[in-house]
């Protein structure tokens, strides 16, 4: 999973400055049905209600509404696909997604809430529990300060977490649109570039989508 990301898209997320919500509400009707449209009211709600409130507040509501509505599977469950990535409606419309699923839909909805994409990283790690082997997992990092320690938000653990608590996890990168951090470097390695074709393609599918 971690081992396809070779860099990032140069294309940001500048769309969701002002989302068609009304589009991605009628589309989760059209697409998944009822159950769905309903999952995008409480999603509109809880962005709205929440967009006053302090950062922490706002972590801990969206690390809560997402684990608690969407249950866990595979892409290959879901998708029939070894690697895809949702967008939140897909996430919200199926009811279910991974890893990079979750995060996602987290670190938009942060945004839509106005929290700053400084403060907030998509995160590749190894995630190790007892003598199994670690598995690639994501999740999102949240940092108060550029250089602070990160808030963790994780579908694997119901709260958020600052990441020395997490011993089960061994950062590998994390990234947003702006740079790309190796391990748990503090500097950006590199710059953003258009070869991830995944991060492309949920942005365009974003787009779509209302958002």
């Amino acid at each position: 999973m971690w081992l396809l990301l070779l860099g990032l898209s140069l294309l940001w997320i500048s769309s969701f400055a002002a989302p068609d919500l009304d589009k991605t509400q009628a589309l989760a009707q059209q697409r998944y049905g009822a159950q769905a449209a309903a999952g995008i009211v409480a999603w509109r709600k809880l962005i709205e209600e929440a967009r006053e409130l302090p950062d922490q507040d706002k972590l801990n509501k969206v690390n809560t509404f997402f684990n608690r509505r969407v249950l866990y599977q595979t892409d290959s469950q879901v998708w029939q696909q070894e690697d895809y990535w949702a967008t939140p409606l897909e996430l919200m419309g199926r009811g279910a997604g991974d890893c990079e699923d979750f995060s996602i839909a987290k670190y938009i909805t942060l945004q839509m809430m106005g929290v700053g994409n400084e403060r907030l990283r998509l995160s590749y790690v190894r995630y190790k529990v007892g003598a199994t082997p670690p598995i690639a997992h994501m999740v999102l990092g949240y940092y108060p300060e550029p250089t602070s320690e990160p808030l963790i938000l994780d579908n694997m653990i119901s709260s958020v977490r600052l990441a020395s608590m997490r011993t089960d996890l061994t950062p590998v990168f994390s990234f947003n649109s702006d740079g790309l951090w190796v391990g748990g470097a503090t500097a950006s390695s590199a710059d953003p570039t258009a070869r991830l074709s995944r991060w492309r393609d949920v942005l365009e599918r974003m787009r779509q989508d209302g958002l």
